[in-house]
């Protein structure tokens, strides 16, 4: 299909670090390792949330939306860039770039929302004990849940729309291991003010805003950690929240680096490394975090297998 001198874009190609041929294998490796870690952490996790009826609690409800989110972002990226590792044709269509692209765009823009509100339930938690049932009723938080979702999706839905009408004037090679919304805009040949313009409200109101909501809850959940009298109660309300923060710390960090931080070409080789850790990394990490510093999670895996053991043995 002509479009004035030039071919309309049918596919594309996706270089990212192919200037380094013999990190491919390692790389293969080393993201298959990663990606299998995230399947059976994060599926680990919604199962025990699920099964133990003592983690049917707002803050498990949304580690399971978590979970999930993980497993469908890192899915939507990690098999097809393990195919671009191993081929020598590193392509993929237009439509299955648009896609992938409104995928992990709709599922990034969720989790900055969620991890929000999971601030807030914590902050309800520790700062309103008494109320805290009551504040963070079933329909609230089932609510919260969706609206976080429904958010992310129409963000990542508005923007890829607008990206993907736009003339490439048959350039189609993508400097990067995903089609990412950054690295396609570089591609086209007419005015993307529009985009950037839309882009940057965007990153304000699902990076920054929730950011800051984050901030402000734990500036609450501080003052009152440190007002109880006790150590042994210090010391529980501040390990329910750490796995939270370290979480978002990872999460916003590279979030924060990739869409916020002036681009050059001499850091194009680390950004793609970032990139690669916000999209592998995290997702990794998430289910190990939340596992290794919450007590909760460790007895309710003991009694699953204990449970498991004893079904054995009869």
């Amino acid at each position: 299909v002509k479009m004035g001198n030039y071919s309309a874009v049918t596919e594309f190609f996706l270089v990212g670090l192919s200037q380094y041929p013999e990190l491919q294998l390692f790389l293969f490796v080393l993201c298959l390792i990663m990606y299998l870690i995230i399947l059976l952490g994060n599926s680990l996790l919604i199962i025990i949330s699920v099964l133990d009826s003592r983690l049917h609690t707002p803050m498990y409800f949304f580690l399971g939306n978590l979970s999930f989110l993980d497993i469908c972002y890192t899915s939507s990226s990690i098999p097809q860039m393990l195919i671009m590792f191993m081929s020598e044709r590193k392509s993929i269509s237009f439509l299955g770039c648009a896609l992938q692209m409104v995928i992990s765009l709709g599922l990034g823009s969720t989790e900055c929302v969620l991890l929000a509100v999971m601030a807030y339930d914590r902050y309800a938690a520790i700062c309103n004990p008494l109320r805290y049932p009551i504040i963070m009723n079933k329909v609230l938080y089932v609510h919260m849940a969706v609206w976080s979702w429904v958010i992310g999706c129409l963000n990542s839905l508005v923007q890829t729309v607008l990206t993907m009408v736009l003339p490439f004037c048959g350039n189609n090679v993508i400097d990067h291991l995903t089609c990412e919304i950054l690295a396609l805009l570089k591609l086209v040949c007419s005015d993307i003010t529009m985009n950037v313009l839309i882009m940057t409200v965007a990153s304000i109101a699902l990076l920054i805003i929730p950011l800051l909501l984050i901030f402000v809850s734990y500036i609450f959940i501080l003052s009152s950690i440190l007002r109880i009298n006790s150590a042994e109660g210090r010391k529980k309300a501040f390990s329910t929240c750490s796995a939270h923060l370290t979480v978002v710390i990872l999460f916003y960090g590279s979030a924060l680096f990739m869409y916020m931080k002036p681009k050059s070409k001499l850091t194009k080789a680390s950004d793609e490394i970032i990139g690669l850790s916000y999209g592998v990394v995290t997702p990794m990490l998430n289910p190990i975090i939340y596992s290794l510093r919450n007590k909760e999670v460790k007895e309710a895996v003991k009694k699953i297998l204990s449970k498991h053991l004893y079904l054995q043995k009869i």
